[in-house]
């Protein structure tokens, strides 16, 4: 369907958990409140959701949390959302730590792709920046090729850091070794992030133009966001940058996201949502579910409040589903 502005929504990221095994410091700090277990969705709510909004147009789902992959039974819910009719698309957010453990089920299970969160390849700063010294950050890096030879397309999430800039270039380098997209992300001003100073794309293109000089913008899509990407001669694939705080592409934007308890977010930026959850346990029909979706993606806001500082969203990234 399209909403009020005419953009055609047909992507939804869907949370099912606030839970994860590390506590990056801009994400999910240890003194956080998780939501109750009663409150997060279960599986068989999350696909009654799946279901009305292939109604409504949405054919591309991404999988999140937290970390997804510490829910039971995450992958069969992955694979049963993967058989509803008309889904073209079904991806996973991970940050890599369980990918060995489950690389088989994830194979079987028809995901698309796999986009991993890396912020650096230096194991010292990544034990500082998960708050943990339980992963070795090169083993997740070592999944990478095993996936590709599975036929699942990988993608390397990095969130842009004061700290991590140095480190920039060496995760970069991974797309010299393998045909992955590396997408560095601009800090958003949300919950932990609203503290942090953002460091910009620009400077980040800085450092990486020089060491590769005849970096160029590449045409073609590569996925669902609004990354702008970027290739070079030494690159197997592309790197990308994700600007949200410093470029609005909201003319662009095609995604709503639903939480793990059940909050129907048109907008990251704005804490506007509807508590599908209340409505199920409620005892609402799907043509009123239905209708209650309808109404809020086609209210989608025109664009965020990121440059302007004003954002009214004060929950964790954790909590919303990155």
């Amino acid at each position: 369907m399209n909403d009020q502005y005419g953009r055609k929504i047909d992507y939804m990221r869907v949370s099912i958990t606030d839970r994860c095994n590390l506590r990056c410091f801009y994400c999910m700090p240890n003194r956080i409140q998780l939501v109750n277990h009663s409150d997060i969705l279960p599986y068989e709510e999350l696909l009654r959701i799946c279901k009305v909004a292939i109604k409504l147009g949405i054919k591309k789902f991404k999988v999140t949390g937290g970390e997804p992959l510490v829910r039971k039974d995450c992958i069969k819910f992955i694979g049963k959302l993967k058989a509803l009719p008309t889904v073209e698309q079904v991806t996973l957010t991970t940050n890599g730590t369980l990918l060995e453990s489950y690389f088989d089920e994830l194979c079987e299970s028809g995901i698309d792709a796999i986009n991993i969160s890396i912020d650096t390849t230096d194991g010292e700063l990544y034990n500082q920046i998960t708050g943990s010294s339980k992963y070795d950050v090169s083993k997740i890096i070592d999944m990478i090729p095993i996936l590709i030879e599975r036929g699942i397309r990988v993608k390397i999430n990095a969130v842009i850091l004061a700290e991590t800039l140095e480190n920039a270039l060496a995760l970069a380098s991974i797309a010299e070794q393998h045909p992955v997209d590396i997408r560095f992300i601009e800090l958003m001003p949300i919950g932990e992030g609203e503290k942090i100073k953002n460091v910009s794309a620009k400077e980040l293109l800085r450092i990486i133009q020089n060491r590769y000089p005849d970096l160029h913008k590449v045409k073609e899509k590569r996925g669902n966001g609004p990354a702008h990407y970027y290739g070079a001669k030494r690159l197997l694939g592309c790197l990308g940058v994700i600007d949200a705080v410093s470029n609005s592409f909201c003319s662009k934007c095609n995604r709503v996201r639903l939480t793990s308890s059940g909050q129907l977010k048109p907008c990251l930026c704005y804490d506007d949502s509807v508590d599908l959850r209340k409505l199920i346990r409620e005892g609402v029909s799907d043509d009123m579910l239905l209708q209650v979706m309808e109404k809020s993606i086609y209210q989608k806001p025109r664009q965020h409040k990121f440059i302007e500082k004003n954002v009214s969203e004060n929950k964790l990234m954790s909590q919303i589903g990155g």
